[in-house]
């Protein structure tokens, strides 16, 4: 995930349209919402002590998990089916995990299975070459993968960074990407933040592909620092985004803080406020 910090550099400059806007008068029903929290927020923490930083989560009161690879697995030490009790004991569900699509896969998927949670989510291209016939390829992969997951009962995602946004000759490699998946197979997981960095717009594939986006990275973004900021502290219009939410197809809106002000827990005691405050 340390990648994705690259390449914010024009971003700033771009004309990215009503996004970098607030939308005054609206008003979401977030108040209702389960929101999640990827893990990759509370990296150090997870891995230090993982019981005790679940159950601070919990106090948040955030109702969903999304793991991330570490340095002790996919669990940070713990056993599919321990994370999955924890979390249930704690009121919350574990929905998706960060994986890598590699020789491993197969004990990913059956470690998924016993973990009890939905989405296995791709993490990163399993090859990197900015052309439309190694998307193509890849594509490909992640059919083969989906097929696999459901088979398992599992649901096989992809998440975005910023460069999947290339163009080559004259085609957006995220667009072959979801033009050559399908999607009853490959469901994706739109980090939002990454989107408006490579100068796009969400609402574009909200309307374009409709449907196809059931899991979020809600961002906010400081394009002139270039990094992730507390919700509501970027240039993100993010009741503009929670507006077109059924255009979309989300399911699972996950926060994502990658960079703080001072600590994890505050930033999102910050992001809790915030989003409570929308309702």
């Amino acid at each position: 995930m340390n990648s994705r910090r690259k390449f914010l550099g024009h971003a700033a400059t771009l004309g990215l349209g009503s996004i970098l806007y607030p939308s005054f008068g609206f008003k979401s029903t977030t108040y209702e919402m389960n929101l999640g929290v990827q893990l990759y927020t509370f990296r150090k923490e997870m891995l230090d002590d993982p019981i005790d930083t679940l159950k601070k989560i919990a106090a948040l009161g955030i109702k969903k998990i999304e793991s991330a690879r570490s340095n002790k697995g996919y669990y940070y030490g713990l056993k599919p089916k321990e994370i999955n009790k924890i979390c249930t004991d704690l009121g919350m569900k574990l929905v998706s995990g960060h994986v890598r699509l590699d020789n491993d896969f197969d004990q990913t998927m059956e470690a998924a299975v016993l973990s009890g949670q939905e989405y296995l989510i791709c993490s990163s291209l399993p090859s990197r070459g900015q052309t439309q016939d190694n998307y193509k390829r890849i594509a490909e992969k992640f059919n083969v993968a989906g097929e696999a997951c459901e088979k398992l009962g599992l649901k096989f995602g992809y998440h975005n960074h910023e460069y999947e946004f290339d163009s080559d000759n004259g085609t957006v490699l995220y667009d072959l990407l979801l033009d050559e998946t399908a999607p009853n197979l490959v469901h994706m997981e739109l980090d939002l933040g990454w989107v408006v960095v490579a100068g796009k717009d969400p609402m574009d594939y909200f309307n374009r592909y409709s449907g196809r986006f059931p899991l979020w990275h809600l961002k906010d973004m400081d394009l002139v620092k270039k990094h992730s900021t507390e919700l509501g502290e970027g240039q993100l219009d993010i009741p503009l985004i929670l507006k077109n939410q059924k255009q979309s197809g989300v399911k699972h809106i996950i926060i994502e803080q990658e960079e703080y002000k001072n600590s994890p827990l505050e930033s999102m005691q910050h992001n809790m406020k915030f989003m409570k405050a929308l309702g």
